[in-house]
């Protein structure tokens, strides 16, 4: 090396990504509609939960129980809020979109769902609904999502995620909190 010169080392994504999350979500307040910071939360937060998806302790291999009838909803890289009714079918969730933006067409491999759950409360904070690669066939399933008002169903996998570095109660990811189930 030479005197002078500073060495430079890479610096990977998923430890800029939350510094850079936090560091906007801690200044956005109002309406997540209007902020730049916000908006810009809307989309490094859902990005953040998929790379979740890749480090496998985090991913959920059941379907939690317990949930609320409903849970708040969105299509990564939208702000419009939706939400999803909570059943079961056998030990398989079955989510139902209701809300704008749901994927008019999905295909075999280009949209699936995520249930997202808080890693320090094991509360489910909500559902995400992706257009992007679905994980390999092999990968855990917890069940399925259905787009409101259609007969398309799409899986859903599950994850585990430090919920405040994806989220912030000024600039909350999936609006206001799930209520807590009965």
């Amino acid at each position: 090396m030479m005197p002078g010169r500073a060495t430079r080392f890479p610096m990977t994504v998923s430890r800029v990504t939350p510094f850079l999350l936090t560091s906007f979500a801690v200044c956005c307040s109002g309406d997540r509609s209007r902020s730049p910071t916000c908006g810009l939360a809307l989309l490094v937060g859902p990005r953040m939960i998929q790379q979740q998806l890749t480090i496998l302790p985090f991913v959920l291999t059941d379907a939690p129980r317990g949930l609320s009838a409903s849970l708040p909803a969105l299509v990564a890289g939208t702000s419009h809020q939706g939400e999803v009714t909570v059943a079961y079918e056998g030990p398989r969730l079955a989510l139902t979109y209701q809300g704008p933006s749901f994927p008019p067409f999905p295909t075999d491999s280009a949209v699936y769902g995520v249930l997202v759950v808080d890693d320090s409360t094991q509360r489910a904070q909500g559902a995400l609904i992706y257009e992007s690669v679905r994980p390999p066939p092999s990968f855990p399933q917890l069940g399925t999502v259905r787009g409101g008002g259609t007969d398309k169903t799409i899986p859903l996998y599950g994850v585990r995620v430090d919920w405040p570095s994806v989220s912030n109660s000024r600039c909350p990811l999936l609006g206001p909190p799930a209520p807590a189930p009965r």
